[in-house]
């Protein structure tokens, strides 16, 4: 059995998409000496700014990650759908940076010469509410720019970009941020802007219409302070791929052009897809396979592989033998104490240190370790030993989501029981489901299953087992994602007093992850 969870590679010169099924929401790329870097935004979770590579533009592997924490304090409680948006990767005169933005404190660079080693500190190069999105560009006489979005919810307005010079070694403005574009009449809510320039002329690429119906829209002109002229050029049309929009242009080696997006596909998240792309004899891009306009693509599911190397199938992983240092599949819901957890000789230990602001429920639980969904239907289990649980403690597995569920054990006065928790509205309110009380005191697996069932588009079930026989706990849930973030696996240990720190502590076994075929 493959410990990939899922590949796009036909091994017949074909690939299906997506070419990632993982939440990689606003993924960029670029190619740097035959070798394809791609970033995404990471929100609240911590490390953040993934560094995913590939040597064909299909086979991907999660190599690393730039931002080790979120450089404001507040990070270290879980800010749900804040923190790092939609990143761009840049290569210049030696270095790689990625520029992001945050959109309760402003714009952000980090930058290195190793790509897979460490990053510098992130430096702020232009503080402000709403500033988001952002793309450098160095132009051929070295001034240097950034090309960025506005956020509604956080400036007041959002359909136009803006653009303000940076300096040449891009670490802060030099000079007032102006608008550049209005999108607001045929490209609404226009927004992660990506800029190039090819034969004289000035391409920004940018998405509009929305994240679950809009399209792919092209701006260009001779200057980049514009005018510019727009063409939408990928749109759904009759795929079944919604919204394809939000990504990176790429030109590989062999001088073919195609295009990364992501789609967003409810409780998985945003799915990332490889479009063809050719330039027409007037020089404007049409990305996808042409449906019924020669200007204007739509997205394909099976084409013809980049020309390239042959490179071995590779996907996302799931599983970790906790054998060494955390694999680079999990990230915290915050940034974590230094004393939070620990990992190695086959055990993750999660320590339930009080909750930042004495919360109670698990969305306010910065230490909860969490994966992504990498595939449309597994089965996920792990062993909790709650030994070390103090009484008013709790130790278990959840799934995450714009409302979640999970099961954990408690330790009360009466002893050890196990809980199957439910959250509801939008204040994320818990309430016990199931409950099983006298536990012995013996680890516990869990089971998580998630299947296609009937209309919902995936059902999770909890089981538990002391004994060896699997049982189920709790109701069947349908997860959900969370505002622009699919649902997640997670593991946690938590005082269930928050304003307490009992001392206790749970160990976490092997954490395997299977795939599973539906129909």
């Amino acid at each position: 059995m493959s410990e990939y969870l899922y590949l796009p590679d036909n091994g017949d010169g074909t690939y299906n998409n997506p070419v990632i099924f993982c939440d990689y929401s606003d993924p960029d790329c670029i190619c740097v000496d035959g070798v394809y870097y791609m970033t995404a935004s990471s929100f609240n979770y911590v490390p953040g700014l993934p560094i995913l590579v590939s040597r064909d533009l299909i086979n991907w592997r999660l190599a690393g990650y730039a931002l080790r924490r979120i450089p404001e304090e507040r990070y270290a409680s879980p800010c749900h759908a804040q923190g790092v948006w939609a990143p761009a990767i840049r290569w210049h005169e030696g270095m790689f940076y990625i520029f992001y933005g945050q959109p309760d404190e402003g714009i952000y660079m980090v930058r290195t010469a190793d790509p897979l080693g460490e990053w510098e500190a992130p430096v702020m190069v232009l503080p402000g509410k709403g500033l988001i999105d952002p793309c450098p560009f160095w132009d051929d006489d070295g001034r240097a720019y950034v090309v960025h979005g506005y956020a509604k919810s956080r400036i007041g307005f959002n359909s136009w970009l803006g653009i303000f010079p940076i300096s040449p070694d891009g670490t802060h403005a030099i000079g007032a941020d102006r608008l550049l574009f209005d999108g607001t009449a045929e490209h609404p809510t226009i927004e992660g802007p990506k800029v190039h320039k090819r034969g004289g002329w000035y391409y920004i690429f940018a998405p509009a219409g929305g994240v679950e119906t809009g399209w792919q829209a092209v701006l260009r002109s001779r200057s980049l302070m514009g005018p510019y002229e727009a063409r939408v050029v990928l749109r759904q049309g009759s795929s079944d791929v919604n919204g394809p929009h939000q990504g990176a242009w790429i030109e590989t080696p062999a001088g073919e052009s195609w295009f990364m997006h992501f789609q967003s596909r409810g409780l998985y998240g945003r799915v990332t897809h490889l479009q063809p792309m050719r330039w027409t004899e007037d020089g404007w891009p049409v990305i996808g396979q042409e449906e019924d306009d020669p200007t204007c693509g739509v997205p394909v599911d099976t084409w013809d592989k980049p020309a390239g190397p042959e490179c071995e199938p590779c996907g996302m992983t799931g599983s970790d033998a906790f054998e060494g240092p955390l694999g680079l599949q999990w990230q915290f819901m915050a940034n974590p104490a230094p004393d939070a957890y620990e990992c190695g000789e086959g055990r993750l230990r999660l320590y339930a240190r009080r909750l930042p602001g004495g919360g109670t429920r698990l969305w306010d639980c910065p230490q909860t370790c969490t994966q992504k969904i990498a595939a449309p239907a597994f089965c996920a289990t792990v062993t909790v030993d709650a030994g070390c649980l103090h009484v008013g403690e709790q130790a278990g597995f959840a799934l995450l989501g714009g409302q979640y569920a999970y099961a954990a054990l408690r330790r009360t006065d009466e002893g050890l029981s196990l809980v199957h928790v439910a959250s509801e509205g939008e204040e994320h309110a818990e309430s016990i489901t199931d409950e099983i009380v006298g536990l012995p005191e013996k680890p516990v697996t869990f089971r998580l299953t998630l299947l296609p069932m009937g209309d919902a588009e995936a059902v999770a079930t909890f089981e538990y087992a002391v004994d060896g026989v699997f049982r189920v706990v709790g109701k069947p849930f349908e997860p959900a994602r969370h505002t622009w973030v699919g649902a997640r696996l997670a593991l946690f240990a938590m005082p269930l007093n928050g304003g307490a720190d009992h001392g206790g502590y749970a160990d976490f076994g092997a954490f395997c992850v299977e795939a599973v075929e539906t129909l």
